[in-house]
């Protein structure tokens, strides 16, 4: 027999659910619309961006009303605590989201400044980063973890060396920079949303290990 705590509980779990899913498409649907050069795809992004800004607010409001109503026991705090991480970092990524589909927009209106290869692939990495942690957490297995936060290092790498190249467009042709300075933007706003999936995926080792290792190598 389900209690109203275990009800709760399970409804805050369905509010995160919900936000990952609603995350994961718009950044898909961000990166989309940047390689395939549909702006279209780019205004349904900022377009459902509130969505995940209600949802958070709703875990924040779930988290307290389920602390006024009943006298969880320490793992429900620590699945509260997560949860309200995860909601913040998820709706984050969403924030990330919507500056990448900007920077496709008016990158969409000029040429190509060069084959898109280094960008897609790290937002294939962050993607799958997300996915994971989220599966981490939906089936219990904290195991995972170490795994999901080696590639935000070789997310990290990635931007440096982008970094590198576009600066050298820009000094060797200053009619580049724009192009360059927006290309700039989307690798910095991946590296922040492989960011978010390691913090996402440390707050799931707590939740299930009971050890905070956000400071420290798993």
């Amino acid at each position: 027999m389900n209690t109203p705590s275990s009800v709760h509980l399970a409804k805050l779990r369905e509010t995160l659910l919900m936000m990952s899913s609603l995350a994961d498409r718009n950044l898909n649907l961000a990166l989309k619309s940047l390689v395939e050069r549909d702006s279209k795809l780019a205004e349904t992004v900022e377009a459902e961006d509130s969505q995940l800004d209600q949802l958070e607010v709703s875990v924040d409001e779930q988290v307290i009303a389920h602390m006024a109503l009943h006298a969880p026991v320490a793992t429900d705090c620590r699945f509260m605590l997560v949860a309200s991480k995860i909601s913040n970092n998820l709706e984050r990524i969403g924030d990330q989201a919507v500056s990448i589909a900007r920077r496709a927009k008016e990158l969409n209106g000029e040429p190509l400044l060069k084959p898109l290869i280094d960008i897609p692939r790290m937002g294939d990495i962050a993607l799958n980063m997300l996915r994971d942690s989220i599966t981490s957490f939906v089936d219990g297995k904290p195991e995972i973890t170490a795994e999901i936060i080696k590639r935000d290092k070789i997310v990290d790498e990635i931007n440096r060396q982008l970094a590198r190249e576009l600066t050298s467009y820009m000094m060797e042709d200053p009619s580049t920079i724009t192009r360059a300075l927006n290309l700039l933007l989307v690798s910095r706003c991946l590296e922040r949303v492989a960011d978010h999936t390691k913090n996402i995926a440390e707050e799931v080792y707590y939740l299930y290990q009971a050890k905070d290792i956000r400071h420290a190598t798993v």
